[in-house]
């Protein structure tokens, strides 16, 4: 008898009071023989749980009993469809669940918290852009991460060099519509992006992940690290303070206003090599100045060469 099955019982008796054994069973699926073995399995266990015979009989919490196994507020609920309901959008199996479970919350609550499941739509692509399909191999390391299972990975790293390895599934991020696995190996903790992995094998083979680990902690390390690799070369430009914000938005993190002088602003902007922050700023023409870095000015010039030779009036 399966403790979660008990649990939806329980929850959906206190949001409808009662209940019979067919109605049970259409909720949960399965037969009405197993919802009523359900019902005398609470009842056998000390829960007040009754049925009540005749004409519009079924099971109640004798003596209007409420048992509140979720625990929710209203405001509780509403969050917590606020933030589910956007990715009930693209799957079937969240929607189910997200039916269930208003289902089972009090009756006072259900209204608010399905206006909550409907209220956002979440695009992640941007104007004019395709949003990225998830790799199929999400589903399939998500279940190993909450298995605990070891999974050999057959992944293609840089130079598209192909390498089979052990690892640890311990959590899986997205960010910005890249899913990353951050796992253990042998040698120590290693992040890979889902879309390299060609192949993953769940094995058999059960870990426990180190003690103190916290997935948001570890993931932030590594943000940390790969931004301070993106930061490494920085130039001060001088653009009008009009427009200031929108170097902002491509560079992120990346852009530092360092002062503001009669009508323009100077900003700090980082990235990886000159030719990086030269690539950005060739677009914007005579609107930006570079003020201080040889190698962005010299990058910008060869740039600019090479657009002349390439697009010259013929």
């Amino acid at each position: 008898m399966r403790a979660d099955r008990l649990v939806a019982v329980l929850l959906l008796m206190q949001a409808r009071g009662q209940v019979t054994a067919a109605e049970l069973a259409g909720e949960l699926e399965v037969s009405v023989a197993t919802a009523r073995r359900d019902l005398e399995a609470l009842s056998s266990a000390g829960v007040p749980v009754y049925p009540q015979p005749g004409r519009g009989g079924g099971w109640r919490l004798v003596g209007r009993a409420r048992t509140d196994l979720s625990g929710l507020t209203s405001a509780e609920a509403r969050a917590l469809f606020l933030l589910v309901g956007p990715a009930a959008a693209g799957s079937p199996e969240v929607r189910a669940a997200l039916r269930k479970l208003v289902r089972a919350l009090p009756e006072t609550f259900r209204e608010g918290a399905q206006a909550a499941a409907d209220a956002v739509v979440v695009d992640v692509a941007g104007w004019g852009g395709v949003g990225r399909e998830r790799p199929a191999l999400v589903g399939v390391l998500q279940e190993a991460v909450v298995g605990r299972r070891r999974v050999v990975l057959v992944y293609e790293g840089r130079g598209r060099v192909r390498s089979e390895r052990v690892v640890e599934p311990w959590g899986l991020v997205d960010k910005d519509e890249v899913w990353y696995l951050v796992a253990g190996t042998g040698a120590g903790e290693r992040t890979f992006r889902v879309d390299r992995v060609v192949s993953a094998r769940v094995t058999e083979e059960v870990f426990e992940r180190p003690e103190g680990f916290e997935l948001s902690v570890a993931w932030e390390r590594v943000v940390s690290e790969v931004e301070r690799r993106r930061s490494s070369v920085s130039a001060v430009v001088s653009v009008e303070s009009r427009f200031a914000h929108v170097l902002g938005d491509q560079f992120g993190r990346h852009c530092e206003v360092v002062e503001e002088v009669g009508g323009r602003t100077r900003v700090r902007l980082s990235a990886a090599t000159p030719l990086m922050i030269a690539q950005v700023l060739a677009g914007w023409g005579a609107l930006v100045e570079v003020v201080e870095s040889g190698a962005v000015r010299a990058e910008l010039a060869r740039l600019g060469a090479e657009l002349v030779a390439g697009n010259a009036v013929r």
